[in-house]
């Protein structure tokens, strides 16, 4: 499979100068952000049991369950061979983010140029185990007329966002633990309130996903 070829570093990373993943794509993409070392968590909060399932996988079926997206694509780094030898992945495609210990800028980074020409991409974080899809697919709708979109939570900042072509484009610019936050300081964007579609929860530590 693909996706656990890329983990293991079996596959050649994709650049936008050549085909992506899934060809010349126009579509918008999906790019889960898993690369973490989770050390508040003390262990692989990946692959912690929450309700019979690894929590990242809850991200990861969300994002497969709407359409518009070609590809899904998830980044790990820390543990990614465990990760990705314990989660069946479906339909997505696991790249690695050899760089993950520099700060979130690499895993976004990688994530971005995974899916070549893509339109836009929508990400989630690998740690939101209530994110569904109908907020996906909202935040997505949003996006015409902007540059970005930015899910909010009774007024609060979260996940997912949707960054722009244009947007895509400037991440190369940033370094060390910026993320998008910093990334859409520069743009238009368009700050959508999300509260009624689902939870903003994110887990980082132990206590905090057994109070779920």
């Amino acid at each position: 499979m693909l996706g656990r070829e890329l983990a293991r570093g079996l596959v050649p990373a994709v650049s936008r100068a050549g085909s992506a993943l899934s060809g010349e794509a126009v579509a918008p993409a999906g790019i889960v952000l898993a690369a973490g070392a989770s050390r508040r968590f003390r262990g692989i909060k990946q692959l912690a049991e929450f309700r019979g399932r690894p929590l990242l996988s809850y991200a990861v079926d969300a994002m497969l369950a709407v359409p518009a997206l070609e590809p899904v694509i998830v980044v790990l780094g820390h543990a990614a061979d465990e990760i990705a030898s314990a989660i069946d992945f479906g339909d997505a495609t696991v790249v690695v983010a050899a760089a993950w210990d520099d700060g979130q800028s690499a895993s976004l980074q990688r994530g971005i140029i995974a899916p070549g020409d893509a339109a836009a991409v929508v990400i989630p974080l690998g740690d939101q185990p209530f994110i569904t899809p109908s907020v996906i697919s909202g935040a997505l709708d949003q996006l015409p007329g902007h540059d970005a979109v930015r899910a909010t939570y009774d007024g609060k900042p979260g996940h997912p966002v949707v960054l722009s072509r244009r947007v895509m484009d400037a991440a190369g610019g940033l370094a060390g633990d910026k993320g998008a936050r910093d990334l859409l300081s520069r743009f238009r964007v368009r700050e959508w309130e999300a509260g009624h579609l689902c939870s903003a929860a994110d887990i980082d530590t132990r206590e905090e996903l057994a109070e779920l």
